[in-house]
């Protein structure tokens, strides 16, 4: 008679097989291994933000200030990879002077007259007036000029170097790129663009900025309006004359402005090729504060034609874009007691 599948199977099936111990230690180190590179390659990918890689800027123009002062991109703990702000040096106010590689002799007569030559009168003019001073200038292919502005900065400790090349033509591109470099290493109120052929008063621009003002967003400058230039034979002419029509519109004389903190922050958060880019760079910061909601304030001292006792920043307007011979008229005007040792006279205004 055939069994039952029960009676069957407990007869016929063969016994169990236990692991040995041998066995068990194998498969307990493979599962260990296993769990163990699942852990740091899930730890690595989320180090990288989850994508398995650090993100990088899509922007190429995005600027990198390669030089902070001796070649260190570090002032005052600012680092320019910081981009959360969280460390950089805190002043009222930040002067990029705007120099180029043909300009060593307006800086030498600056170094002897408003701006001082040595670190430690940079640090002091910085704690009397809230303001720092820093020459601004880009890049050339040119491995001589390179080295002698190496040199130069070695020597003198006051530099800021952006990673734009350094040409006439690029100057809105440049000053762009000097703004977002300011912003990162300096928290400041206001950001002063000037040119390095103006006979400046830093202490009366420290009285300017420290004004108190109803408006977080301000366009402060020497203002004017004129005739677009079509004629390509000018000096200023504009290849996009089209778009402006017949006169500019309100903006600042070029060798001196200032922004406040607020509309750089606007600036800097927006990608590079949001910008129209004109010929000339006072015009084309005039026509980004013209879509932006800033208030012009038009002041008259930034650009007196001689030394008065409340002129802030002098030059040969409308002669020159600057001083005409800057090199020796920078001298010549700091030998006056009109220009250097007239007191500072409060305004109509105060």
């Amino acid at each position: 008679m055939p069994s039952s599948p029960k009676s069957f199977n407990a007869r016929t099936s063969p016994p169990a097989t236990r692991p040995t111990r041998s066995t068990r230690l194998i498969f307990s180190a493979l599962l260990t291994f296993a769990i163990a590179s699942f852990l740091f390659a899930l730890s690595s990918f989320l180090s990288s933000g989850g994508s398995g890689y650090r993100c990088k800027s899509s922007d190429p123009r995005s600027v990198r200030v390669l030089w902070d002062r001796t070649g260190n991109v570090n002032n005052g703990g600012a680092s320019g990879d910081d981009d959360n702000g969280t460390n950089r040096h805190k002043v009222m106010g930040f002067v990029g002077i705007q120099t180029g590689f043909g300009s060593a002799g307006r800086r030498r007569s600056l170094r002897k007259t408003w701006m001082p030559s040595d670190r430690q009168g940079l640090q002091r003019l910085e704690e009397a007036t809230g303001l720092a001073f820093r020459f601004v200038i880009g890049r050339t292919n040119d491995k001589s000029k390179m080295a002698e502005l190496k040199k130069e900065v070695a020597e003198y400790d006051d530099f800021i170097l952006l990673d734009i090349e350094e040409e006439y033509s690029k100057l809105p591109y440049k000053t762009l790129a000097f703004f977002k470099a300011a912003y990162t290493l300096y928290d400041s109120e206001f950001y002063v663009k000037a040119d390095d052929d103006i006979y400046l008063r830093p202490d009366r621009l420290s009285l300017l900025l420290a004004k108190e003002r109803s408006h977080s967003q301000t366009y402060l400058g020497c203002m004017k309006k004129g005739p677009v230039f079509t004629d390509p034979k000018l000096k200023w002419y504009e290849p996009l004359s089209y778009l402006l029509g017949k006169e500019y519109f309100l903006h600042a004389y070029g060798p001196i402005y200032a922004l406040s903190a607020d509309v750089v922050a606007s600036l800097v958060a927006l990608r590079n090729n949001s910008f129209r880019m004109f010929s000339n760079e006072d015009v084309t910061i005039g026509a980004w504060m013209l879509a932006m909601n800033v208030n012009h304030e038009d002041n008259r001292a930034l650009c007196e034609p001689e030394c008065t006792p409340t002129s802030i920043a002098v030059w040969d307007i409308p002669k020159c874009s600057g001083l005409c011979n800057p090199e020796t008229k920078l001298l010549e005007l700091h030998q006056k007691d009109t220009c250097f040792n007239s007191p500072t006279l409060p305004s109509d205004d105060d």
